[in-house]
């Protein structure tokens, strides 16, 4: 039985209700009182700007069921919610989740990996669909405040849980995984990402590995073959393993790809233990065929057929900001990789745009964060492959992207630095031209959809 009312809650949490009807039932979890929109639980959690206590008189006047505290608070304004009392809300929603977690999902994948994770998990959640009642994280909320507030919301019949995991510090993912106790882990690739917080590659490693800490008994692990950093993670996995990949001879495996056409996105052999099947993919780049392949693989060890595979295939759609392909009004074709950014990841996203045809082939990028005492010669290296590839001219987003604009010159390519996104926006309007490809991708901080808004505005 699925514990949804407030007693039941206060009980999970080892709490005490102050104040409120202990039979009203909830349904979701909140940390922000201005996502509220009734009969969720709020958790009043310490920020480091502001105490979430201080939103309690919202968040019952916008309908909460309840709210989670760690002292008294005095409500104000319209609604009946109750106030449940505990040690720490933080600890209470992790207690609660572990309680949750017993009942719903029947079972759960978990995804993770350093780029992947929520393109994996949509196409996942798509893919099992065609057979189970299936939830999934919604956006990309990850980690062990992300996490519960995600699993805390799925309907109580789901049979399949997808969800990303993430991490930014050590020991961030382990206590996730544990909370989340997955059936499935699925490990996309290990890239140089939050070496400020990590510091080394191998830790990053290490980091991701935390995932198998709450594998059940058994548990089946997905991996990227291509991957030496992910092979080395599985070698501690206690069951059986699956793998995928493009370059290694493995038992899930694409090949006779083709891809770099008009046509957007790619065609391949699909290789599998149970037969080969064409597959066409309407996802631009090759990393979105790693993407596939870690979805599909795990669907069909999870029962999912060939053919429904390779059906729905077709019909998938990319995830907002990771490489979304759109030819505009003028014929310019933008491609809309501005969610975030590392040097591998920019470095892919370079090689799969250099494959389409254009008249010229422009780039937007901004800073890559995250990435240590090596930060500049990642740029610098960043900015020298893309006149490689044949990109130009190319705007650099942020600090950081001063030195990509310096590589970029040294190499022999034309260059611009920006400040801000909104600079780069009225250049890139300034310059491109019926016929140009272009490519923008940055860190989410730099904000570069600020970029894509207003080419797409602009131009359509």
């Amino acid at each position: 039985m699925v514990c949804r009312t407030v007693a039941e809650a206060a009980r999970a949490m080892a709490g005490s209700i102050v104040l409120g009807d202990p039979e009203r039932r909830w349904e979701g979890a909140r940390l922000d009182s201005r996502q509220v929109e009734g009969g969720e639980l709020f958790f009043a959690l310490p920020g480091s700007q502001r105490d979430g206590h201080e939103f309690v008189p919202r968040a019952l006047a916008q309908g909460a069921a309840a709210v989670v505290v760690a002292h008294e608070v005095a409500p104000q304004g319209a609604g009946d919610g109750a106030i449940i009392r505990v040690d720490d809300p933080y600890r209470g929603l992790h207690a609660l989740t572990r309680v949750i977690r017993n009942d719903v999902p029947e079972r759960l994948v978990a995804i993770t990996g350093s780029n992947g994770k929520t393109t994996t998990k949509e196409l996942l959640a798509t893919l099992l669909g065609a057979r189970y009642r299936v939830a999934r994280s919604p956006g990309n909320l990850n980690n062990t405040l992300g996490f519960p507030i995600a699993l805390l919301g799925i309907p109580d019949d789901s049979e399949w849980m997808v969800a990303e995991m993430g991490l930014s510090v050590p020991g961030e993912l382990r206590e996730t995984s544990l909370l989340g106790r997955p059936d499935v882990a699925v490990f996309t690739n290990v890239r140089p990402v939050h070496l400020e917080t990590l510091g080394t590659i191998e830790d990053v490693a290490a980091a991701k590995a935390e995932l198998l800490a709450g594998l059940v008994e058994g548990g089946l692990v997905v991996a990227n073959a291509d991957d030496p950093w992910v092979r080395k993670i599985v070698e501690r996995a206690p069951g059986p393993v699956v793998w995928y990949g493009i370059e290694a001879d493995v038992e899930y495996r694409a090949i006779d790809i083709v891809d770099g056409t008009n046509e957007v996105g790619s065609r391949f052999r699909w290789m599998t233990p149970a037969g080969d099947i064409e597959v066409y993919l309407p996802l631009h780049g090759r990393y979105n065929i790693e993407n596939f392949l870690a979805a599909a693989s795990c669907a069909h060890r999870l029962g999912v057929g060939l053919a429904e595979i390779a059906a729905q295939a077709g019909g998938l759609t990319p995830v907002a900001g990771r490489g979304v392909v759109r030819t505009l009004a003028s014929g310019i074709r933008l491609i809309d990789d501005s969610y975030n950014s590392n040097p591998v990841a920019l470095r892919r996203s370079l090689e799969s745009a250099s494959r389409l045809p254009a008249t010229r082939r422009l780039a937007v990028l901004g800073d890559m964060l995250e990435l240590g005492p090596d930060e500049a010669a990642f740029h610098d290296a960043e900015g020298r492959a893309a006149v490689e590839l044949g990109f130009g001219p190319i705007a650099g987003v942020g600090a950081l992207s001063r030195r990509l604009v310096e590589g970029v010159r040294n190499a022999g390519g034309q260059a611009d630095w920006f400040a801000t996104a909104a600079e780069a926006a009225d250049w890139l309007q300034r310059t491109v031209q019926p016929g140009d490809l272009v490519l923008v991708k940055g860190s989410r901080g730099i904000g570069l959809e600020a970029v894509v808004q207003a080419l797409a505005g602009g131009v359509d």
